[in-house]
């Protein structure tokens, strides 16, 4: 191969974290399975053929694959540049380390004889995992860049097991009559219910009680729908997502607001690589959405206003005054003036300059910019009167601010 020494390379990287690689031959046999032998322990060798004198042959060029099974682990696999087929495959790993007890959960499903359990239980006890699967899956894709010619020279597929094999749907799950289905039914019926009670806490910002319903929801609701556990929790948190999204912007919180907050959980979502950090994270993605209507519901104000605070808060550094917002919509400023103070409280000045002194004190106390950029940042490109409309707010100098909020700014 002429990339024999990018291959050698990843090949002594994967052994020291205890990871097989292989390459592939069709019609070819090995003395030692790629499965590690977990389906010869379950007698499923038709499952073997299927998935890795199959399936794994069954590629496109300029691809990589992941692919995850019924059993946890997971496999990266791909088709090499050569003259007759060849493919490698790296794996099977799994992505979280279990306990005796999930593991005597998980083998519950493939067997009852304790003879077969205990083979189960020394097969996941050799097999490699890896909490940080970035680390291997920056080493693939290091080494398809140097075999395809760059890093958009080729595509990446996530495949679950389940969702291919004939087998997919367990007979066990199936109600065998008609009171079986009823129990179902009720069940799938509770939780929905319990569901739409959590979004409507999340509607009206009730923090607390979401937090407590979700606790209990976590409990009902998430049960296994693919294999891999941190997947599992992913697709839930997902879920949740956006239904918390939807909730929210039913408290009429604007989608501009919403937009931003999603679009860091969805990021995060991904990062997930335990349980407990799946867990964790659904709990900071409730209290976030119930803070954020309880800070921009702006279910009293009028569609006019509505636009004028969504337009402050987006850029507090453009242009803010009262007849530029007015123009914006076709108003005049006398009645936007009016009505903002009407619906408000607050004439649309005082406003404008509270949420840029807030912005100011923020990035007084978490950042070591100099007061001049932080005004031009706050929209206020005259220093004296930033310091003037800042002491008013904050009865002190921007400078003695930063000094007693104790911010040091690194050398």
């Amino acid at each position: 191969m002429w990339y024999q020494k990018e291959y050698n390379f990843m090949q002594n990287i994967l052994d020291k974290r205890n990871v097989q690689i292989r390459i592939l031959e069709r019609n070819t046999t090995s003395d030692k399975p790629i499965d590690l032998g977990i389906r010869q322990i379950l007698s499923r060798e038709t499952e073997y053929n299927n998935v890795f004198c199959q399936l794994v042959f069954n590629t496109m060029d300029n691809m990589i694959y992941k692919l995850t099974d019924q059993y946890m682990c997971n496999y990266f696999y791909l088709q090499l540049p050569a003259k007759k087929q060849q493919i490698l495959i790296i794996g099977p790993y799994i992505s979280v380390q279990l306990t005796s007890q999930q593991l005597l959960e998980e083998m519950e499903h493939f067997s009852t004889n304790l003879n077969i359990i205990n083979k189960l239980l020394n097969f996941y006890e050799s097999i490699p995992v890896l909490s940080d699967e970035i680390f291997l899956f920056t080493t693939i894709i290091c080494f398809a860049e140097v075999i395809w010619g760059g890093s958009d020279t080729f595509s990446v597929v996530k495949i679950q097991e389940e969702d291919i094999s004939p087998n997919s749907i367990a007979q066990d799950n199936i109600p065998d009559d008609n009171e079986d289905i009823l129990q179902v039914m009720e069940q799938m019926e509770h939780r929905y219910a319990y569901e739409n009670e959590l979004l409507d806490a999340v509607t009206l910002g009730y923090a607390h009680k979401a937090e407590i319903m979700l606790t209990h929801l976590s409990k009902m609701a998430f049960r296994q729908r693919v294999s891999d556990p941190i997947r599992n929790l992913k697709n839930y948190s997902i879920i949740m997502n956006t239904l918390m999204r939807k909730s929210a912007e039913k408290g009429s919180v604007h989608p501009m607001y919403l937009d931003r907050i999603s679009t860091e959980f969805a990021k995060k979502i991904e990062m997930i690589i335990s349980v407990d950090a799946a867990l964790k994270l659904m709990s900071d993605m409730l209290s976030s959405y119930c803070r954020l209507v309880n800070k921009y519901s702006m279910k009293s104000y009028s569609l006019p206003i509505k636009k004028t605070i969504v337009c402050i808060d987006a850029n507090l550094s453009s242009d803010l005054a009262l007849h530029t917002l007015a123009s914006m919509q076709k108003l005049s400023s006398g009645y936007l003036s009016s009505l903002f103070k009407k619906e408000t409280g607050h004439t649309l000045t005082d406003y404008v300059n509270s949420q840029r002194m807030k912005y100011a004190s923020k990035l007084l106390t978490t950042t070591a910019l100099q007061i001049q950029t932080i005004s031009q940042y706050c929209g206020i490109h005259d220093l004296n009167y930033f310091i003037k409309i800042f002491k008013r707010y904050y009865q002190c100098t921007p400078t003695d601010y930063r000094q007693s909020h104790k911010y040091v700014i690194k050398q």
